[in-house]
């Protein structure tokens, strides 16, 4: 299976926002999931909409079919955090954590599904050592 990947890092948004956008398009086609980003009214999804893009460039100049692509994983991870201090009372301050996210996305080609689905269910209906397992696994009284 041919694969493309594209990733983003030290995106100034906290991973745990972006894994929210990142679920809803994890699996998808790359046109659905382009479809779908693009409606999204969350702050993440142009990134991700824009590194989904460089993917597909990817996968253009490695010579894959565009139309069979799909997203077959989304990583975000902690990046950088950058640490800022604000005032307290009584001449005290507090840390302020600015956190940023790495994201990597991996983009495959689904496999023909006749080809490799029929000589597994052959295999199955053929195997007779498996139903002599069963009845030699009932309780005897």
């Amino acid at each position: 299976m041919e694969t493309a990947s594209a990733q983003l890092s030290n995106y100034r948004q906290s991973p745990r926002k972006v894994g929210r956008v990142a679920d809803t398009v994890r699996g998808k086609r790359v046109k659905a999931a382009l479809a779908s980003l693009d409606v999204m009214p969350k702050r993440a999804a142009a990134p991700l909409m824009k590194l989904i893009n460089s993917a597909v460039a990817n996968a253009r100049h490695a010579g894959l079919a565009v139309e069979d692509l799909f997203v077959s994983s989304i990583q975000v991870g902690k990046g950088m955090t950058l640490k800022r201090s604000t005032q307290k009372a009584r001449g005290s301050s507090a840390i302020i954590r600015k956190k940023a996210s790495h994201i990597k996305i991996t983009l495959s080609q689904k496999p023909p599904m006749n080809a490799k689905k029929a000589p597994q269910m052959a295999a199955d209906k053929s195997t007779p050592q498996s139903s002599a397992k069963r009845s030699s696994a009932a309780p005897q009284r």
